[in-house]
């Protein structure tokens, strides 16, 4: 087969690294859920997911559909694997799901360009259960850090209140990758409860909260709020005047935001 060169602007970096590729289907959950596979380049991971699980892969770069279509031609026809050429994100712009027929789980090495933006619309999806993906280990951080880190930041807050258990599965060095990027990345695991929803308002109030993560939480939340406002929600609620954003509990945050951004709203109507 001739050699594929890997495209920059789709954020391509083929994982040819067994090992990883071992720790991946080692994290997958035992369960009946399809998988979607979003940019499965030569088909590397495809390869291990299919012997386990029906697969649904997603690929934006029209060159590599013949590859994956010969590659996997025998799952294709027993429907074991379907192959759909489009741009996950512009899909999940008109449709509220990857799959509309029941629970899936994303399993991928996912574009690092937008890896945050594929992590947050499977927050949304209501099919997806199971979150398992490769990521730059920076983002992969930012969404697993726990409440004190000093990666914990909005991404953080979301993971804790939609997910029932979050963790990293493995750090991978760049010479796991053809070619090599220039940074670690890492298989983060996020498992939903999908009895929860984010709506997009508490999202917006969360941006807020961190829009200057080193200052005062007061300070970031005056923009939203009266200093009386937030000096009534911090006594109410106990907490410390000279509290920064990342010491603050997402149980908390939830807390602020129903009493004065939507008690707010009900008084107002």
């Amino acid at each position: 087969m001739e050699k594929v060169i890997a495209k920059k602007k789709f954020g391509q970096n083929f994982l040819k690294d067994k090992t990883v590729l071992n720790k991946i289907i080692e994290a997958m959950p035992k369960n009946d859920n399809i998988v979607i596979e979003i940019g499965p380049g030569l088909g590397d991971l495809t390869s291990e997911l299919v012997k386990y699980k029906g697969v649904i892969a997603y690929e934006v770069d029209a060159d590599l559909l013949g590859i994956l279509q010969e590659k996997f031609s025998k799952e294709i026809s027993s429907q074991k694997f379907k192959l759909i050429h489009t741009d996950v994100l512009e899909f999940w712009e008109k449709n509220i799901t990857l799959y509309g027929q029941g629970k899936y789980d994303l399993i991928a090495n996912l574009p690092y360009y937008i890896a945050t933006n594929i992590i947050l619309k499977a927050f949304d999806d209501i099919n997806c259960e199971n979150i398992i993906v490769m990521v730059q280990k920076e983002v992969g951080d930012k969404f697993i850090a726990e409440v004190g880190d000093s990666d914990f930041c909005a991404l953080s807050v979301l993971t804790k209140t939609i997910s029932s258990y979050s963790k990293t599965v493995v750090v991978v060095p760049p010479s796991s990758f053809e070619p090599a990027p220039k940074v670690d990345s890492s298989v983060i695991y996020i498992k939903k409860n999908l009895d929860i929803s984010l709506d997009n308002e508490y999202k917006k109030f969360l941006k807020v909260a961190f829009s200057a993560p080193r200052k005062k939480l007061s300070k970031n939340l005056s923009a939203l709020l009266s200093k009386e406002e937030i000096q009534t929600v911090y006594q109410v609620l106990d907490i410390k005047n000279d509290i920064r954003p990342h010491e603050l509990s997402p149980s908390l945050y939830r807390q602020i935001y129903n009493k004065v951004i939507i008690d707010g709203r009900n008084k107002r109507s």
